[in-house]
């Protein structure tokens, strides 16, 4: 299986990011909310949203969307075709990514209702 993180699997442009938010289809958690619209590309696309009001430091900013790259970089073969906005809403250290990587499991891989 290829695990790599290429451009092919990331929203870049901000008309991407517009379409998912223009949809509304989100479901949030303490720590994330997580926007999903249909891409019909045949695999899933990540962009992710952490504001200076969640964490001021560029670093803390950083560390979150890597932990959240990762979890996608690892479980995106069980996602199906479709752009993926994550907007962290809550900051979070290495102590609490165990709990975060379980609310993604919990609001990506669960079934769509």
């Amino acid at each position: 299986m290829d695990y790599r993180f290429g451009k092919r699997y990331r929203l870049l442009k901000t008309d991407d990011f517009s379409s998912v938010f223009a949809l509304r289809c989100q479901k949030s958690r303490a720590w994330l909310q997580v926007l999903r619209a249909d891409n019909g590309l045949g695999h899933p696309r990540l962009g992710l949203v952490v504001g200076k009001k969640t964490a001021k430091r560029a670093n803390k900013r950083n560390y979150m969307k890597r932990s959240v790259r990762e979890w996608f970089r690892l479980h995106r073969h069980a996602l199906g075709a479709e752009d993926i906005v994550v907007r962290v809403r809550q900051s979070f250290g290495p102590a609490e990514q165990a709990q975060v990587w379980r609310v993604l499991d919990q609001l990506l891989l669960a079934k769509r209702a």
